[in-house]
């Protein structure tokens, strides 16, 4: 009898102690499940999350990105890789993404062969906590938050930015990391890892501290089918003269210089002399710049250092932003290629605007390494289209109708 009580003595101290300790790694959902969850898409079987994958809520979730996904992958992606495959032969290591917010979908279906992704805009980092540890409760409405912030960006390419203001910072899920997990889920990849990283104001890139004016952001490595490791930074900072000027954000990008650039719906900034210096490392340090109208005007790239291939159609500026109206773009698209995507503002097809600019050689660039080849014999443009009533305003009430809507 003795003997019994003592085993049940040491079997209740091992519980103890069990208890005392940290929780078991198959207790803490991988960032990687986390992403896929988030995304609509089932975690790994042994993940802590599969749970919650039985909520009416979720599984809601998950048709409604299945749909939102599918119809993007076929109206946009799979085009747009198309396009990259054709025109572009050997793009650089790097990628640069000025004015990005969250917006690594586009990123990697224009420049999917990068090894390291650079994404930049004033939206904050954000977090994402241990969604198995979350309140049930909380979940569904932090799965609906989700779906808002990425309204937009699913229905016209572009994310809104007075939306973006309200829906990132609202509940436990919250920032561009979430949006961030979404897309690399969504675009295949594998999360190896994620942290927090600060630039100080000589580029340098730490895992925290970095005094005031540091830029923080978020460093996530990841791997596609490929299995090669990528490298994807998004950082919370100002693009603007004076915010670049206090901090090493650009000194950082120089050191992953020479790279491509992608700028589209950009809000005409850098049209404006308040942006003047991202504007220029732009131009310094891209050998390709893929953009629509809303990026650098085309008096500012030395016509003798680039070559320009156009693709789609001109209609100018959209109203909300009037004055920006380029005569040379004009001019330019008057030889402009078709093209079967729409991108930007005019996310319509038959009234978007594309730029491939290719930096000659010289200072390391050449033609070469950036165009699959020659451009071919300029085709004249397809007649316009007549312009189909107008469905909804992008830029009208969060609540307005969206095509991928419940």
């Amino acid at each position: 009898m003795r003997m019994f009580l003592s085993l049940r003595a040491v079997a209740l101290a091992f519980a103890v102690l069990l208890a005392a300790l940290p929780a078991r790694a198959a207790d803490i959902a991988t960032i990687n499940d986390t992403a896929r969850f988030l995304a609509g898409m089932m975690p790994s079987a042994d993940s802590p999350l599969i749970p919650l994958t039985r909520d009416p809520a979720w599984q809601q979730h998950a048709r409604f990105f299945d749909h939102a996904f599918a119809q993007l992958e076929q109206r946009q992606l799979s085009k747009i890789r198309s396009w990259a495959e054709a025109n572009l032969a050997a793009p650089r290591p790097t990628m640069f993404y000025m004015f990005s917010g969250p917006d690594f979908i586009y990123a990697d279906a224009f420049y999917s062969r990068a090894t390291t992704y650079v994404l930049s805009a004033l939206e904050p980092t954000g977090s994402v906590p241990d969604l198995a540890r979350l309140p049930r409760s909380d979940i569904g409405a932090a799965l609906y938050s989700v779906e808002r912030s990425l309204s937009s960006i699913l229905s016209f390419s572009f994310f809104i930015t007075k939306k973006m203001k309200v829906d990132l910072h609202a509940g436990e899920i919250n920032g561009t990391l979430p949006i961030l997990y979404v897309f690399l889920a969504r675009s295949g990849k594998t999360i190896r890892g994620v942290a927090p990283v600060t630039i100080d104001e000589n580029g340098i890139v730490g895992a925290e501290g970095g005094g005031k004016g540091a830029v923080r952001g978020a460093r996530i490595t990841f791997a596609g089918n490929d299995g090669v490791e990528r490298t994807l930074y998004y950082f919370s900072t100002d693009l603007s003269n004076s915010g670049v000027k206090t901090s090493g954000f650009l000194k950082f990008c120089e050191t992953l210089a020479p790279g491509n650039s992608l700028i589209k719906s950009a809000s005409y900034l850098m049209h404006a002399g308040n942006f003047t210096l991202v504007r220029d490392f732009i131009l310094k340090n891209s050998a390709t710049i893929i953009q629509d109208d809303s990026g650098i005007p085309l008096v500012y790239f030395n016509q003798k250092r680039w070559r320009f291939f156009p693709f789609g159609r001109y209609a100018g500026p959209i109203a909300e932003f009037p004055g920006r109206y380029q005569d040379s773009y004009a001019e330019l698209f008057r030889r402009a290629q078709p093209i079967d995507f729409g991108i930007g503002y005019r996310w319509r097809t038959h009234e978007t605007n594309l730029l491939l600019a290719v930096q000659l050689p010289g200072d390391g660039f050449g033609t070469a390494d950036a165009v699959a080849q020659d451009a071919p014999p300029p085709k004249p443009p397809a007649p316009p289209r007549p312009r189909p009533p107008r469905q909804f305003d992008p830029f009208g009430s969060p609540g307005g109708f969206f095509w991928f809507g419940r």
